[in-house]
């Protein structure tokens, strides 16, 4: 029932369309309402459900320890900096502690009671009994000092081994998601590209995290404003941070009918090239905006939980960089060469 649902509002949105565009005397712009390939393509974007799970599992095991990696690092250096400061403190008590261990050394066990009875009257004998009480407190604060200071001191030396072995932990988890991403793009028979850089500095509206920097899993649950389905929360927030970037061409995000794909978990949006929707190849001032669009979201890919890009024929992941794209089926939408593929996590 839901997906009868979709399939009659994107078809009455299709004819809204069509009409406006012929009370406008203009060619409609193409699949505006269902993406690229049509809301009933059984395989719009290329590639096979097998390819995208593997990218999918490898891009997602890759941030999640990297994000894991960085959070380590950040406990770190805090550690380095208190490990410092109970050091410091730890060499200042340790003094102070010696030297009232030399000076009740020679002193002597009576050296107390000697100095009460070497009073010249009962008044000095209570000031000096007062004294001899405070020193004592004083001597006993400093040795409780001492000790807390050992027991803090050890406690962050061994956080701090928990860190190391941490990051060591997520490095190999990296180089294995890694591994796996340039496997499954190589079986597909993709090689290294240059892509498209330049994005700049990070703008987007950072994700939220776990306390260790990964990302939970995120359902679709929030309205699509591209079209009549859905998307997750991180998904809006993606596509709410490339348009206040000033990237305004036409987006559909949902489609409800594609064989392992992110666009039916609501993960993913296809961002046109074109301004007012997915045509044929892109070329010119459209190709520019798809190249100014990928390489922003590359400089935005950690604040924006990106899983991959696919624009022209090519790739991105955060653990692999570009990577030839070769499982189009030769038509500008699987072969995005139309309009810019980002997913997210």
């Amino acid at each position: 029932m839901l997906l009868s649902a979709v399939r009659v509002r994107s078809t009455i949105a299709l004819v809204v369309a069509l009409a406006a565009a012929i009370a406008l005397g203009a060619a409609p712009p193409a699949r505006v309402v269902a993406g690229p390939g049509g809301a009933l393509a059984v395989d719009p974007e290329g590639g096979t459900k097998d390819l995208r799970d593997k990218l999918d599992a490898a891009a997602a095991g890759f941030n999640d320890a990297a994000a894991r990696l960085e959070t380590s690092k950040a406990r770190q250096a805090r550690l380095t900096e208190q490990i410092k400061t109970t050091e410091a403190d730890l060499a200042q008590l340790t003094d102070q502690v010696g030297a009232l261990a030399a000076t009740a050394y020679k002193s002597g066990r009576v050296g107390g009671l000697a100095s009460l009875l070497d009073s010249s009257s009962p008044d000095g004998m209570l000031q000096r009994a007062v004294t001899l009480e405070s020193k004592a407190r004083i001597d006993d604060e400093q040795l409780h000092r001492l000790k807390a200071a050992k027991t803090a001191l050890t406690s962050q030396q061994t956080a701090m081994d928990t860190e190391i072995k941490t990051q060591q932990d997520q490095l190999a988890e990296m180089d294995k998601r890694k591994k796996a991403a340039e496997k499954a793009l190589g079986a597909a028979g993709s090689t290294k590209v240059t892509g498209v850089s330049g994005g700049g500095a990070a703008t987007a509206k950072p994700v939220q995290r776990r306390p260790d920097g990964s990302l939970a899993p995120e359902s679709c649950s929030v309205d699509d404003p591209t079209t009549s389905g859905c998307i997750t929360p991180r998904m809006l927030n993606a596509l709410q941070q490339v348009q206040a970037a000033g990237f305004n061409h036409f987006v559909s995000c949902y489609r409800p009918q594609e064989d392992g794909g992110e666009h039916p978990r609501g993960r993913a949006c296809d961002f046109a090239a074109a301004q007012s929707g997915f045509g044929g190849v892109a070329s010119g001032a459209d190709k520019d905006y798809g190249n100014r669009l990928a390489a922003w979201m590359i400089a935005n890919a950690k604040n924006l939980g990106v899983l991959y890009i696919i624009w022209f024929r090519q790739i991105w992941m955060p653990s692999t960089g570009w990577r030839a794209y070769t499982s189009g089926n030769g038509d500008p939408s699987s072969d995005h060469t139309n309009h810019v593929h980002l997913s997210v996590q």
